[in-house]
């Protein structure tokens, strides 16, 4: 089963901005950031949100083309779509989480967990 993304053309940057412009998918954004292209698991995202909501969030980030879906088994494997986005908006992405900086209006997992490396 795959799942369906925007070619890197198809991308577009009002609705990435839309997308982003939610407080729990920029903190999505933000973790994902954080941890270098390695993709993650649905399960490690719950400190954001319900399954419910988590899989409404996620669906708009890949919907978007800022996330990439890749299913496994019975799971999903999550992962950022940076050398997309900088092909498309060169810079974009990395204002974007430098601006987010410590929002207190973003979910946080945990200081621990959280490395911007913008």
């Amino acid at each position: 089963m795959t799942l369906p993304h925007p070619n890197t053309d198809q991308i577009s940057l009002p609705i990435v901005l839309g997308v982003l412009g939610d407080p729990t998918r920029l903190a999505i954004v933000r973790y994902l950031a954080s941890k270098q292209g390695v993709p993650l698991n649905c399960s490690q995202f719950l400190n954001f949100g319900s399954k419910t909501n988590l899989s409404y969030h996620l669906a708009k980030l890949r919907e978007a083309g800022v996330t990439r879906a890749e299913v496994a088994g019975t799971n999903r494997m999550i992962s950022l779509r940076r050398a997309d986005l900088d092909a498309r908006f060169p810079g974009l992405l990395d204002s974007v989480i430098a601006a987010a900086g410590d929002d207190p209006a973003l979910p946080a997992v945990g200081s621990h967990d959280i490395e911007v490396h913008a």
